[in-house]
């Protein structure tokens, strides 16, 4: 169903798509309100995909890597080439404008020259060495399941299918909320350069079903190598222990809760609008910044400006370039945070009530006003839930450290942020070079430390997902998909090498040399007076 329609008359609209969905409606009388229509896999469908893609895994993996990098500059010209209509098709899906316009940005980084040339950097190495040929090697792991979520589906998606350029097959999952960009982006995307290239049929393989029985048919597989799911904490790690039960590689794309630092010579104009980019998409989005700690000298200032931009962030429909709030259709919760916070010592400095498409305050709108709380105090600050988990909502809790000298305030920052159970990306903003070279040498949580930048923007090169923690389970670090779906393998060929030589090879050239006697104790030859030990 459109955004706008549901806006309009939430049970109308919803009881509608329910008719669709059972065919007990007409579709050509609900033709103004339909976005479009997706076929639900059965589990037969489910299971031969899985099968396509583990027939067709060797044979890709087998094309030379220059091949496969063909690939991925087919789909970057295809992004390149047909991004409004993209957009055009995710805002109709009810992504609001603005971020879907963010999205395809990021995506462009993703599949750029740079980063998709360094990550090919990384999966081959040649050496000579003693007359062997050498090779170091990332061999991919083979049939890889992605499961992306629902809040961004079809950017998710586009990012889940890096280990096709590795050499594995790709079984993907559309979710039923939102799987018409997800099917655009494979059919029109990615299917005609998987052609270009010559790939075999099942190397990529779609289909739009419900989380649950998908997930325990890839977990019983033995097809299935890795599962990439990107969703909740709980359920990542849960999933986590029951891939490892079952000898299958999780790669997981969780929570956020990033920090973001301001200290006391910051751009205050610019670390505000930074900070205010946490209420895109209505704080549903996983890399945006949840907490900022400010140093106490401007937090006072950095408050106001925080204020006067939270209040120019308004509601609208997906198509209105302006928009950047989604709708939040569970908002009790948000609720609930803040009034822990409030109970805690936290106050509302701007927000905390419902709102319409409009922007006027309504008890039953569908849209959270982007609320900002000051929070006195870094040593209990994660009593306070908001502050301890990643809420998911437009909610930004400010954290002020007790008043100290500045270098006792910047170590106790960096030991908040290296404590954070999450840890996705961090941000700070300063002019001081020493304070920087602090922050980078000294925070080691996270998969991506940025200074002085946009704390969502994406760069060449730089993991755009990825991280430590409950971000990223027991394996977290920064995401390159083509590299976290390959393992390491070494090879070695020899021409007229004696087995006993090579066994002692490096041990024999020690003594050839005089560097050891034979008993491992420093040479005599060139030491009269060295004693034996």
């Amino acid at each position: 169903m459109t955004t706008a329609s549901i806006l309009d008359d939430v049970f109308a609209s919803l009881t509608l798509k329910r008719k669709l969905e059972r065919g007990t409606a007409d579709v050509s009388e609900a033709a103004d309100f339909v976005v479009g229509r997706c076929a639900v896999a059965d589990d037969t469908t489910v299971e031969a995909a899985t099968r396509a893609a583990a027939e067709a895994a060797p044979q890709w993996a087998r094309r030379p890597l220059s091949a496969r990098m063909e690939l991925g500059a087919g789909i970057r010209r295809r992004l390149r080439q047909r991004h409004a209509e993209f957009i055009d098709l995710l805002t109709a899906e009810g992504t609001p404008r603005a971020l879907a316009e963010w999205q395809v940005a990021g995506l462009l980084e993703i599949f750029s020259e740079e980063t998709l040339g360094w990550c090919a950097e990384q999966m081959e190495h040649r050496f000579e060495y003693d007359g062997r040929r050498m090779l170091l090697r990332r061999v991919p792991d083979g049939v890889v399941a992605v499961n992306p979520p629902q809040n961004a589906p079809a950017s998710s998606a586009l990012f889940g299918i890096l280990p096709l350029l590795s050499g594995n097959a790709v079984v993907l999952r559309a979710p039923r909320s939102a799987p018409l960009g997800v099917m655009y982006a494979m059919r029109e995307l990615v299917v005609p350069a998987l052609d270009e290239v010559g790939a075999p049929p099942g190397t990529l393989n779609v289909f739009c079903a419900r989380p649950g029985p998908v997930l325990r048919g890839w977990l019983d597989s033995p097809q299935i190598n890795d599962i990439f799911y990107t969703g909740g904490v709980s359920r990542g790690l849960e999933l986590e222990r029951e891939c490892l039960e079952r000898g299958k590689k999780p790669i997981l794309e969780l929570a956020g809760n990033d920090c973001l630092l301001v200290w006391h010579d910051a751009d205050l104009d610019a670390a505000a609008e930074a900070v205010s980019e946490c209420f895109f998409g209505s704080g549903q989005i996983c890399m945006v910044p949840n907490q900022v700690l400010v140093h106490p000298l401007v937090a006072d200032e950095l408050l106001e400006r925080l204020r006067l931009t939270a209040s120019l962030i308004r509601p609208g429909l997906p198509e209105d370039p302006g928009a950047l709030l989604s709708p939040v259709l569970r908002s009790e919760r948000f609720f609930e945070y803040v009034r822990d916070a409030l109970a805690k010592g936290a106050s509302v400095v701007h927000g905390a009530r419902r709102l319409e498409t409009d922007g006027t305050a309504s008890d039953t709108g569908l849209f959270l006003e982007p609320t900002v709380l000051r929070i006195d105090g870094l040593a209990n600050c994660r009593d306070i839930e908001a502050v301890r988990e990643e809420t998911f909502f437009p909610l930004m809790p400010v954290v002020v450290p007790e008043p100290a000298p500045d270098e006792d305030v910047l170590s106790a920052m960096i030991d908040y942020v290296n404590g954070n159970p999450y840890g996705l990306r961090n941000s700070l903003w300063t002019a001081d070079q020493k304070v920087i070279d602090t922050f980078v040498t000294q925070v080691s949580n996270g998969g991506l430390l940025k200074v002085n930048d946009s704390h969502i923007g994406f760069l060449p090169y730089m993991p755009t997902h990825g991280g430590t923690g409950r971000t990223g389970g027991a394996f977290g670090e920064a995401n390159y998909p083509m590299l976290r779906s390959t393992h390491l393998q070494g090879v070695s060929v020899a021409e007229g090498v004696r087995p006993r030589e090579a066994v002692f090879g490096a041990y024999a050239a020690l003594l050839k040399d005089g560097a050891c006697d034979g008993d491992g104790a420093p040479g005599t030859a060139d030491d009269p007076s060295a004693t034996n030990r």
